[in-house]
């Protein structure tokens, strides 16, 4: 018997591949193709990224990841959830943010009501997210342990109501909190940081 696994974008495709191997004796289908992909690879280049997620693949993790970051990014694809590597993740949203916080002038931005529900300490933890900074990088700067950084980011989560730090990165660009100028400063700051 050939085990066959059905992959193609199109429904009615699968379906009539499906319906020709399923008539034959002397094959079975294993799968229609319907699996969620989380790539794993060694290659950082943002070309390869591009063209996993627009196959369809749900993540896209480099192979120099901590195995808990492995399992965590194989549950949230399980799950539905999209995971990339955290590195590509800033890429990504430096070049997404290009085309954010363009549609509304500064003032509006700074009357969005998601920021009267932040402390001042919760902003801070917004702006440094961001920034991209790891909860190691924000406990740094900001002289603050790592599990009252992961408290903060719970709380700054719930209340601008985004569902992971892909959104709250977002919403930090399009609150006018961050811009990409100010990553890349922030990342040539660490630089020299590492250098002294």
């Amino acid at each position: 018997m050939i085990s066959v696994l059905i992959v193609d974008d199109q429904p009615l495709q699968r379906l009539g591949f499906r319906m020709l191997l399923e008539s034959n004796p002397d094959t079975e289908v294993a799968g229609g193709g319907r699996s969620r992909i989380l790539m794993l690879t060694t290659f950082d280049l943002d070309e390869y990224v591009h063209a996993a997620l627009r196959a369809g693949a749900s993540g896209f993790l480099l192979k120099d990841a901590y195995p808990e970051e492995l399992l965590a990014g194989i549950r949230a694809v399980a799950v539905g959830d999209a995971v990339i590597a955290p590195a590509l993740t800033r890429r990504l949203l430096d070049a997404f943010a290009q085309h954010l916080g363009d549609a509304l002038p500064d003032g509006e931005r700074a009357a969005d009501p998601r920021l009267d529900t932040l402390t001042e300490r919760e902003r801070e933890i917004l702006v440094a997210i961001g920034h991209g900074w790891t909860n190691g990088e924000i406990a740094e700067r900001l002289v603050l342990s790592e599990s009252t950084v992961k408290t903060h980011v719970g709380r700054v989560l719930a209340k601008i109501g985004a569902r992971d730090r892909v959104q709250a990165v977002i919403c930090a660009y399009d609150l006018g909190l961050t811009r990409p100028q100010a990553r890349a400063e922030t990342a040539r700051d660490r630089r020299t940081d590492n250098r002294q």
